[in-house]
């Protein structure tokens, strides 16, 4: 009779997780108000602001990418749902996009108005659905556990 063992996440991990993933997205959204007001008043302060708030997003998007890239390919593969596959996919591209937005912001201000806030308004949308998505997972398995 062999019983088979789950592989549990790691605490550490698990808590390291839960403060830094949501910061990122904190970074986007400001980028993304900060876009939409340089394309309204064309302020430089705003462009550049934008700028840094998704250089520092996207340094922030590390660590919690990482851990999650382990629990769910590596470590826990066999036990993460399609829906924890799906949320780090989401993740990638939202970080895909913003690398791009980075590379956008990087050019002279006037030139990065309609990319720099498409990009933008793409990595929130994916962020947000990311989160959602997680939102529902936990609510549901939360709801399986009571019922």
């Amino acid at each position: 009779m062999s019983s088979r063992v789950t592989p549990q996440r790691s605490v550490v991990a698990n808590a390291i997780y839960g403060v830094l993933n949501p910061i990122p997205f904190g970074f986007f959204v400001a980028a993304l108000v900060f876009d939409i007001i340089y394309a309204r008043t064309a302020v430089i302060l705003w462009g550049k602001g934008a700028a840094w708030l998704i250089a520092i997003g996207l340094v922030f998007a590390i660590v919690p990418r990482l851990v999650n890239l382990v629990q769910v390919w590596i470590t826990s593969r066999r036990s993460a749902t399609m829906t924890d596959r799906f949320d780090f996919l989401l993740n990638l591209l939202a970080i895909v996009a913003a690398i791009f937005n980075a590379f956008v912001h990087s050019r002279d201000v006037y030139a990065m108005v309609p990319a720099g806030i498409w990009l933008s308004a793409c990595t929130v949308i994916l962020l947000a659905i990311a989160h959602i998505i997680i939102a529902v997972q936990y609510t549901a398995s939360r709801n399986a556990v009571h019922a």
